[in-house]
């Protein structure tokens, strides 16, 4: 909805972002899949049907985005609409799509950092069931570095863009960092 809304500002009609986003979604869902079990084989090796399981959780972000900018780069390509123009419409979005999918992590309890006794903390009850462990809610500081990321983004690249591309790197070295700072 963000880049149907944003279309016209990059030269470009609804219709086009709708079916660029019906076929981005299957593609990017099942390559965030393929990653994941790619990365996490010694889960699959014994049960390989169990690679069908996704309600059992494992998607990759880094695969679904991948094979999302190649899918816009093609249908970009067949469109004849510069690629970098497509990605930086499309990146705002993502980095929305990230913030609000981050929750899942929360209500799934993943997605968690180091043990801590800070104020900002996460509850989880482990192994034992017994006892209550804390720790950095790291899907929170993601999701709320994504949210500043967008804000940024639209406060002063919208308005001040240079060139073609520079909101996609832009989202790409902001959520970069913000990855690395998390992970650590």
């Amino acid at each position: 909805q963000y880049c149907m809304k944003r279309s016209k500002q990059f030269g470009m009609n609804e219709d086009l972002v709708l079916d660029g986003v019906l076929w981005v979604t299957p593609f990017a869902f099942l390559c965030a899949r393929a990653y994941y079990v790619a990365f996490s084989w010694e889960y699959y090796v014994d049960d390989p049907i169990s690679i069908l399981y996704i309600w059992e959780g494992g998607l990759a972000i880094y695969g679904g985005v991948i094979v999302g900018a190649i899918t816009l780069a093609i249908a970009g390509r067949i469109k004849k609409i510069n690629m970098l123009r497509l990605l930086d419409c499309a990146a705002p979005g993502v980095m929305l799509a990230q913030a609000i999918g981050r929750w899942g992590n929360f209500f799934n309890g993943e997605a968690f950092g180091a043990q801590t006794e800070i104020f900002c903390r996460m509850g989880l009850k482990l192994s034992d069931w017994s006892k209550m462990y804390y720790f950095h809610p790291t899907f929170l500081y993601e999701s709320l570095w994504n949210v500043v990321g967008i804000l940024l983004i639209y406060l002063i690249f919208y308005k001040k863009k240079k060139f073609d591309g520079q909101i996609i790197f832009t989202y790409l070295g902001w959520y970069g960092f913000g990855r690395m700072w998390s992970e650590m």
